[in-house]
């Protein structure tokens, strides 16, 4: 608080902003003139992007390709890989809008699955999985009990 001397008066109370009211004050100037410079950089074009007219690209045509009304392929692979264990086959045919087909993989099981499919318009997709055996079960090996126990 400030006291100043006033005629006729024996003092006058003058009141002085507080040291948190000036942080206020001034945070606000702060945050006023940020915002007025983030406006001032951004309404600022590029030259690059001021430098001249955008022209627009040529079309381009497209190419039509032939319309097959009948179509027809047959295709197969077959995989056998000793290093990684990766064995499997593919084989499908089409004819028009009948699709069929077979695949197998073997499964970490140790068993062969195998899928024939067949597609058309009206039965729509269908597919049969079967599962094989590799290899031949080979028969258990049972240990006899001793027929007398060991001397301690």
């Amino acid at each position: 608080m400030l006291l100043v001397p006033t005629e006729g008066y024996s003092s006058q109370v003058l009141a002085t902003p507080s040291t948190s009211q000036q942080t206020i004050e001034m945070a606000f100037k702060l945050v006023v003139f940020t915002s007025l410079l983030a406006l001032a950089h951004g309404s600022v074009v590029p030259a690059a992007y001021a430098a001249g007219p955008v022209v627009a690209a040529a079309p381009v045509a497209a190419r039509l390709e032939e319309f097959d009304p009948l179509p027809q392929y047959r295709f197969g692979y077959d995989v056998a890989d000793s290093l990684t264990g990766d064995y499997k086959s593919q084989t499908e045919q089409r004819d028009g809008d009948v699709v069929q087909g077979q695949y197998s993989l073997v499964d970490p099981d140790g068993t062969r699955r195998i899928v024939d499919y067949a597609a058309d318009p009206v039965n729509g997709f269908n597919a049969v999985v079967r599962k094989e055996p590799l290899v031949a079960a080979a028969p258990a090996v049972v240990a006899e009990p001793l027929a007398s126990p060991l001397p301690l």
